[in-house]
């Protein structure tokens, strides 16, 4: 990769939930520019920090059908079988589950691992433990989505919080048809994404693997 592509992937345009503070990073550093040179300083690094943070480059999701795709940038936690959060009314029947763990130098942005409807969605509050701990699955911050696919089945992707997030933005609607690799939210500053896949589907992914949200095959729901 090129120093120019670098850059170009580095600093791609923000995700909108971004704006803001990248706006209030500018408005500091000109107020510096004008009244303290530290200010100017402090609202630079802040604004460019969060240029970087809230990137979101473009993805080109496999063509072929029947993929359950990365929802998130990061590395691979846990797989392992669990039962989908009970908020969605799913039952509990453990599914296989592949969990993602968000640093901050990571894309945040979520995108949508499968192509079918929304059925449902369910917010929940909780605490804001580090995203890396087994207990942030069950005890944090999260948004949790049920997916339907054609064949009936469905897909489970849930944004959790973690210790610095402290805002899961979600951008579908219940009803709402979705395509794999779509966006769909974005959970600010150090998070965790995990998905849940139908029974009998066996994830193709290995703890400690680094996952490219949009792009990575988790799983062939067709085999």
């Amino acid at each position: 990769m090129t120093i120019t592509e670098t850059l170009r992937h580095s600093f791609a345009p923000p995700h909108p939930a971004g704006h803001g503070f990248i706006l209030a990073g500018a408005l500091a550093f000109l107020a510096g520019l004008a009244f303290a040179h530290w200010l100017a300083w402090i609202g630079g690094a802040f604004a460019l920090a969060c240029l970087y943070f809230f990137r979101d480059p473009e993805r080109v999701p496999p063509p072929r059908a029947n993929l359950a795709l990365a929802p998130a940038d990061g590395r691979v936690l846990v797989v392992d079988a669990a039962v989908p959060p009970p908020e969605l009314g799913l039952g509990e029947t453990p599914r296989p589950r592949v969990a993602i763990f968000l640093s901050v130098l990571n894309v945040h942005v979520n995108r949508m691992p499968v192509a079918g409807t929304v059925k449902r969605i369910a917010y929940r509050h909780g605490k804001y433990l580090s995203a890396s701990l087994d207990k942030a699955s069950t005890d944090n911050e999260r948004n949790a989505l049920a997916v339907g696919l054609e064949d009936g089945r469905d897909v489970v992707v849930v944004q959790i919080a973690g210790l610095v997030a402290r805002r899961v933005l979600c951008d579908v609607h219940e009803g709402e048809r979705v395509e794999a690799g779509q966006r769909f939210g974005i959970i600010r500053f150090g998070s965790r994404t995990e998905l849940y896949l139908p029974e009998g589907v066996a994830p193709l992914v290995a703890v400690g693997q680094t996952m490219i949200g949009g792009e990575t095959v988790i799983a062939d729901l067709g085999a």
